[in-house]
């Protein structure tokens, strides 16, 4: 399959090796972007993904590196910036490690706010700098609907996610007149292995209106849409993907 026409960007995408964020890997590439497939423990799904990208005649590289090491997430970014900045930004790298909230350890609380909140800082401040010097640039953070409208035993993953939502719309603010925008994209039941164990077809059909989980591509689309030239004027937006859940 060709890729579509585009502006060839380079993208990042952290937890990129499988799942939601491999869908947005491949619609990325197919729509012309160079994109590095950011992993942590699977470094040998990104690998895969990248091969099975690189033998369609796409552009991808495999980046692995711990989002909540500041120290080696540095070091990645400063070699990768080495070959050009980065335009398009997907943070979605997070976890969950779910208890009730009297139960849950601080060990819980601190590994998921770790990932989402601490990994978001990481990855995007040093990037940001030469993102603004091009005048041009996508930063999207995926945020979740546990953010918006809670969930029983994920204190910790709302709240991460929920701080995300914050961080998206004051960044927004602060380079709003360089041409790059910071949208926030709150996903729904989207069938992956982890939504998979957690939720069964009757309670998706009595939580979702749409009665169905959502799927990684659908997303992607959606991600591929505010990454483009034509999303210029959308920033500062939580955009929920969610078959009509409030």
């Amino acid at each position: 399959m060709t890729p579509m026409k585009a502006t060839a960007r380079r993208a990042l995408v952290t937890g990129g090796s499988g799942g939601v964020g491999a869908a947005i890997c491949e619609r990325l590439a197919r729509s012309g972007h160079h994109v590095y497939v950011h992993a942590h423990r699977a470094r040998a799904q990104a690998e895969a993904l990248v091969q099975a990208l690189k033998d369609d005649g796409l552009n991808a590289e495999t980046l692995c590196f711990d989002v909540t090491d500041g120290e080696a997430t540095h070091a990645a970014i400063d070699a990768m910036l080495a070959a050009g900045p980065i335009q398009i930004l997907v943070n979605n790298a997070g976890v969950h490690d779910d208890a009730v909230f009297p139960g849950m350890s601080a060990l819980q609380w601190q590994r998921v706010i770790d990932v989402s909140l601490q990994g978001f800082f990481h990855v995007t401040q040093p990037l940001l700098l030469p993102m603004l010097r091009t005048r041009w640039g996508r930063i999207l953070n995926i945020s979740s609907i546990a953010a918006l409208i809670g969930n029983r035993g994920q204190v910790n993953y709302a709240a991460a996610k929920g701080a995300l939502i914050s961080a998206t719309r004051a960044l927004a603010l602060e380079v709003a007149t360089r041409g790059v925008t910071v949208n926030a994209i709150a996903p729904g039941i989207i069938t992956t292995s982890m939504t998979e164990a957690s939720f069964d077809a009757a309670a998706i059909a009595r939580l979702v209106p749409m009665q169905r989980a959502g799927t990684g591509p659908e997303v992607a689309s959606l991600i591929d849409f505010l990454a483009a030239d034509g999303a210029g004027y959308i920033t500062g937006q939580v955009i929920s993907i969610n078959g009509g859940m409030y």
